[in-house]
């Protein structure tokens, strides 16, 4: 009787790439557990360089706007660094602790404009049906199929397609999200007191930290450090969520088709980010892994992939390959891919 020796790493590949996704939920497990000491260092290591930043930002704006300008934008970075520990906070994978995990996603939504309850609401109903074409609206970004496209009139196409314009994907629809949207309860506004209270204990500190800024330091702080630090943070990290899931060849299915271990497997690229940018966003770039598993703490998704190289394959996108996710904007079911407008007309409208 042959018995394969799975120790050896081209078997061990080889019965890796023929495991399902709910398979992984077994081997993953093992990478869940947070370990507090880490998770208050890696916390310490983001909030202590954002604030000295914010403060040398506004230091030196008396002397250099330009300068404060560069410091907001990389401080933005960092912001966006704070904004992935609170999405840990958000699934339980920063502390052990519920308690200590919420109330520290709470501190940070306020400096991410994000009221803290409510977003962990819209954040599980994302995982819950991401890629299910059935349950689009909340937590992604709005896509149509190419049938419905097509079935709507010339104004609601135009209108579609100044939705999915760079402009507004990135830069005006990421700063209306996070500086207007997020000042109430949008999606959950009768689902609930606790969901206002977050939104308005968001806004209460929120304005109380403004005050006294323009208390102290006048205007020009909040409008050349606050708000472009805000705003970078904003576009960067819709970047990142649209390139999670806006390949093209992601994965959408009809509710009747749809799994949802495959769905979070598939549904989710793999962004491989040069190292400095990896760090300042917290690997979340390893998304197919964290939608499979959300229980594991941002800095062991590395571990994951180093552990199991085919998963670190999987739906991998460079930086360069994802400039061209900016130009896909349908869902063709029959093709199930991702197309452009342009290959939907050439494809569907040609004459």
């Amino acid at each position: 009787m042959n018995i394969q020796n799975l120790s050896d790493p081209a078997l061990s590949a080889v019965t890796e790439q023929n495991r399902s996704a709910r398979d992984w939920l077994l081997i993953l497990a093992k990478y869940r557990d947070p370990d507090p000491t880490r998770s208050t260092f890696e916390l310490l290591v983001t909030v202590i360089p954002f604030v000295a930043i914010c403060a040398a930002a506004i230091w030196v704006l008396p002397y250099s706007w330009v300068a404060a300008l560069v410091l907001a934008a990389v401080n933005g970075l960092f912001l966006v660094r704070l904004f992935c520990i609170q999405h840990d906070c958000g699934h339980a994978s920063f502390y052990s602790n519920r308690k200590v995990s919420d109330w520290v996603g709470r501190c940070l939504g306020v400096l991410t404009l994000t009221p803290y309850h409510v977003w962990r609401r819209q954040h599980a109903i994302h995982h819950s049906a991401s890629g299910n074409l059935d349950l689009r609206g909340i937590g992604d970004v709005t896509t149509l199929t190419v049938d419905e496209y097509l079935a709507r009139s010339a104004f609601g196409r135009f209108m579609y397609r100044i939705y999915r314009s760079p402009v507004t994907l990135f830069l005006v629809g990421p700063a209306y999200i996070f500086l207007v949207q997020n000042r109430v309860p949008y999606g959950l506004m009768k689902s609930g007191v606790s969901f206002w209270i977050s939104a308005m204990g968001t806004n209460a500190a929120l304005f109380a930290g403004v005050a006294t800024l323009v208390y102290f330091g006048g205007w020009s702080p909040l409008f050349l450090v606050v708000l472009p630090t805000w705003i970078v943070a904003a576009s960067t990290g819709v970047w990142l969520f649209y390139v999670q899931h806006q390949f093209e060849d992601t994965h959408w299915r009809k509710a009747e088709e749809w799994q949802l271990h495959e769905a979070a497997l598939e549904g989710s690229s793999h962004y491989v980010l040069p190292k400095p940018l990896q760090w300042l966003s917290a690997n979340i770039g390893i998304h197919h892994v964290h939608h499979l598993y959300s229980r594991i703490p941002f800095y062991r998704l590395t571990e994951v992939i180093k552990d199991h190289p085919v998963l670190a394959e999987c739906q991998r996108m460079t930086v360069r390959e994802s400039i061209a996710c900016a130009r896909l904007h349908l869902w063709d079911e029959s093709q199930k891919k991702l197309l452009s407008f342009r290959s939907t007309h050439a494809r569907y409208l040609a004459t």
